[in-house]
């Protein structure tokens, strides 16, 4: 599901000329530096994760990759709401790409161990957004979260 929601990301129209927020590609990395800063604390490790993700999704690297993570880290900071930049996704992502994409959240809150309850909430407001059921939401949450804890070794 994953490599599914990699091409489709590579498949959108490219990055508007002015970063214009009705950009899937910015509206997504917004979305990831939201999330990152839900809890108040930002981690290297979480902006690491987030970097990793978009170079995979858009197979971006150097300097094309650090513009759109300042795009998107700048759209979110100028926005007064997540509907912005849910609703951008919403109209070029399909149904089993927003649930890809709330994984994709996922990962970055648990890129430091550890889920705090502003994170969870922020995913939640934006799966509503993005017509993610809770059950699809939950069920992202537990494949991250088992991502993040790794492989149970035997004892």
């Amino acid at each position: 599901m994953f490599e599914r929601l990699l091409g489709f990301l590579r498949d959108l129209p490219k990055p508007d000329r002015d970063g214009g927020r009705d950009d899937p590609r910015i509206a997504a990395a917004a979305l990831l530096f939201h999330v990152m800063d839900a809890d108040g604390l930002r981690q290297d490790v979480e902006r690491e994760r987030i970097k990793t993700l978009m170079a995979e999704a858009y197979g971006l690297k150097g300097s094309r990759l650090e513009e759109l993570l300042r795009a998107g880290e700048r759209a979110d900071g100028e926005a007064i709401d997540l509907y912005a930049f849910t609703s951008v996704l919403k109209r070029h992502l399909d149904e089993e790409a927003r649930i890809d994409f709330v994984r994709l959240m996922w990962e970055v809150c648990y890129a430091d161990g550890e889920l705090h309850e502003l994170e969870d909430n922020t995913l939640w407001r934006v799966a509503e957004l993005m017509g993610v059921s809770t059950r699809d939401r939950v069920a992202m949450r537990q494949v991250a979260q088992a991502h993040a804890l790794g492989p149970k070794k035997p004892h």
